[in-house]
């Protein structure tokens, strides 16, 4: 029975030192490639804007799709960009991010005809690979928060792309950005996994399409 607890023990200390050691280098690894100051972005020909939901519960503003969709458009209107991808999750018929972002884009200004939608974009990884495979963008601009954006760019560093990110506002100090650090711990580790384990590889890919860019 000892036996077995100290095996239990000393696995449980393997994963923790696993989990904290991925999320540190991909913390390192993706710091001269965060740019938080508009003014600061080097200019590229594209934006690849991450998904989440508009609401949470009881129908209130998730916060961190508001500071999304606030920094492409500060991106735009900079012209840092000349076209803007969104890439979400449209599983079922009732949940859309793609389309509410593009609806939230077009009333702040942004032309319709110059963004791209990508409705495969169920995971960070597949938004990632997807940019490249389907949109055949390399050398491009990626918007979340700091937290995601690490882990966004640590894939895009893997499969050989030259992204870099814009920092979104962070809602710091909230429950829900508790929730969302604690989760992002074991979705960094599943991120290394994917890329030098598992060879994950997205969900869909279907055929290339056209970004137009002003």
């Amino acid at each position: 029975m000892m036996r077995i607890l100290k095996w239990m023990v000393l696995l449980f200390v393997s994963l923790v030192v696993f989990v904290v050691s991925v999320d540190l280098y991909i913390s390192k690894q993706a710091q001269e490639h965060l740019y938080s100051h508009i003014k600061e972005v080097p200019a590229k020909k594209a934006a690849l804007v991450l998904g989440t939901a508009k609401y949470v519960s009881r129908g209130k503003k998730n916060y961190f799709y508001v500071y999304r969709i606030r920094a492409a458009v500060a991106l735009w209107k900079a012209g840092k960009v000349r076209a803007i991808v969104v890439s979400g999750d449209n599983g079922t018929k009732y949940y859309d991010e793609t389309t509410t972002m593009q609806k939230d884009l077009i009333r702040a200004g942004v032309p319709k005809k110059y963004i791209s939608l990508d409705y495969a974009g169920f995971r960070t990884l597949d938004s990632v690979v997807r940019a490249e495979a389907i949109f055949n963008l390399e050398d491009y601009i990626i918007v979340s928060q700091k937290f995601h954006l690490e882990r966004a760019l640590f894939l895009a560093q893997a499969k050989g792309q030259k992204a870099i990110g814009f920092v979104a506002k962070d809602i710091a100090g909230t429950a829900a950005a508790y929730r969302m650090k604690a989760r992002e711990y074991l979705a960094r580790a599943k991120a290394f996994l994917d890329v030098y384990v598992l060879h994950t590889e997205p969900k869909f890919y279907g055929k290339k399409e056209r970004v137009r860019y002003r």
